[in-house]
């Protein structure tokens, strides 16, 4: 169970310690438990939905939200900052989109890329708290992190050295692809055709963002990565808003 926790301790912000640090391939392993992270999440957002029912449905969903950011530490929000800066600032050129990307500052193209993205994220909330549909905050979480799992199967790892070259290198590939089938096809069963229209919506998007990055980058990096997730998950919310 170590992956799970590597995966949980990276990928949230909960209390999680590690005996030392793990080797390589425990890394690439962690990568196969990333699914299973979304759904916790997905499922104490639902337990969350649970709790507050009665509240009215604007604060329900702004506490969901505040919630959400909470369980992932605003980590995947900072790549998403990061990636959208890099991304106009960069000019088309390689170097300087991956120079800027290590810059911890925040310029105002990642200010109101944060904004809109967060401001969707609650109308879609909104929506969905209010057509009492809150287990379908599953389907995002899991959609997302299985996302990131996909993309570090499918696209090369740009930064050398880095965390992510090990996750890469060192991830079962033949196991990642089951792995990705069965959360498709968990989050089918459990939805049903209601979240049909939202995967494949999700699909879309990835396709495009990755192409993005091989144009631009030659492949992805952990603040791509980040900002791909988030984008998925806000689609997948809209997707399902859009269809209830």
């Amino acid at each position: 169970m170590l992956p799970f926790w590597i995966a949980l301790q990276f990928l949230s912000s909960l209390p999680v310690r590690l005996p030392g640090m793990p080797e390589p391939q425990q890394m690439g392993r962690s990568l196969l438990y990333y699914p299973l992270v979304g759904l916790l999440f997905g499922l104490l957002l639902w337990l969350a939905s649970h709790l507050l029912q009665g509240a009215p449905a604007p604060l329900q969903a702004a506490l969901l939200l505040t919630l959400w950011v909470l369980l992932s530490g605003a980590l995947h929000l900072d790549g998403l900052a990061d990636s959208a800066d890099a991304w106009l600032g960069g000019f088309g050129d390689r170097e300087r989109t991956l120079q800027i990307m290590k810059d911890p500052r925040s310029g105002p193209i990642a200010v109101v890329t944060l904004v809109l993205v967060l401001l969707l994220k609650f109308c879609a909330l909104w929506v969905l708290v209010e057509r009492d549909a809150g287990a379908l905050l599953v389907l995002a979480p899991v959609v997302g992190r299985a996302a990131m799992l996909g993309l570090f199967l499918c696209t090369p790892y740009v930064r050398p050295g880095g965390l992510g070259q090990a996750l890469a290198e060192h991830l079962p590939r033949h196991a990642a692809v089951w792995v990705l089938l069965a959360s498709v096809l968990g989050c089918l069963v459990f939805a049903g055709w209601t979240s049909a229209w939202a995967m494949l919506a999700a699909l879309g998007v990835f396709c495009w963002l990755r192409r993005m990055m091989c144009q631009r980058l030659g492949g992805t990096t952990g603040d791509t990565a980040g900002a791909l997730l988030e984008l998925l998950e806000l689609t997948v919310l809209l997707g399902l808003a859009l269809r209830l």
